[in-house]
C-alpha cells in the first residue's frame, strides 16, 4: 500500500456489494479514504457536497482488488490511499498495515511497536477509528489471550474475515463458511475493545 500526498479536490464516493455487505467507498481526489460496511457504526453521512462517481478511477481499482481478495487471489492491497486522523491513528494504523495476510496481533503488540507499550486502550480507541476496513487489516488485531474483540463492522464479519485468511474458508465469496444470516452485526462487542485487551 502507498500513501501519497495532495490537496483535496472533490469529495467522491460510491456503494459497491460485497459477499459480507454493501461497502461505501470514500475517497478525495484519487486517493482512498474510506471503506465502510454501510452499517458500521463510524460510517460518513454523505453530504451536500459529496459527488457519487463510480466510475472513479480508484474506486474501480478498489472493488477490483476487493474482489480479488475475496477470491484468494490476493493478499495484500496496492492502492492511492489518504489516511485523515491524530498522529497517534496514523502510527497504529500503518502498524496495522503491515500485519500479514493470515496472521493476527493483539493491541498490546501494536502499543509496543507505536512505542507506548501502556497505551493499549488508546490503541483500541484508534483501531476502532480506522477508516479503511478490510485495506488497512483491522479485522487481524486480537484481545492479549487472542480472543476476538471489536470490530467496527461486526464480529460475524470479522471471524469471517479470519476464517478465510487462515484456510477456515475457500473464499469470501459463495464458498464462505458463514451463512449471511451469520455475518449480521453485534455492536455490543463493536468499537469499544473489552478488558483482554
Amino acid at each position: 500500500m502507498r500513501s501519497t500526498t495532495t490537496l483535496p479536490t472533490a469529495f467522491l464516493y460510491t456503494r459497491i456489494d460485497s459477499s459480507l455487505g454493501e461497502l461505501l467507498l470514500t475517497s478525495l481526489g484519487y486517493e482512498l479514504t474510506g471503506v465502510y460496511f454501510t452499517d458500521q457504526p463510524h460510517a460518513p453521512e454523505i453530504g451536500f457536497n459529496w459527488k457519487d462517481q463510480p466510475d472513479a478511477a480508484i474506486f474501480i481499482r478498489t472493488a477490483r482488488q476487493l474482489d480479488e481478495y475475496a477470491s484468494g487471489k490476493r493478499k495484500k492491497f496496492d492502492l492511492a490511499t489518504g489516511f485523515r486522523g491524530t498522529p497517534f491513528q496514523l502510527q497504529v494504523w500503518k502498524e496495522i498495515a503491515t500485519i500479514p495476510f493470515g496472521e493476527t496481533r493483539t493491541y498490546s503488540d501494536l502499543a509496543e511497536r507505536v512505542g507506548s507499550p501502556h497505551a493499549v486502550r488508546a490503541v483500541g480507541a484508534a483501531t476502532g477509528a480506522n477508516p479503511l476496513s478490510i485495506i488497512v487489516p483491522c479485522h487481524r488485531v486480537v484481545g492479549k489471550d487472542g480472543s476476538l474483540t471489536g470490530y467496527a463492522g461486526g464480529m460475524g464479519r470479522k471471524t469471517a474475515l479470519l476464517d478465510f485468511e487462515t484456510g477456515k474458508a475457500h473464499s469470501l465469496l459463495n464458498g464462505a463458511s458463514h451463512h449471511p444470516s451469520e455475518l449480521a452485526v453485534d455492536y455490543s462487542h463493536s468499537i469499544r475493545p473489552s478488558s483482554s485487551l
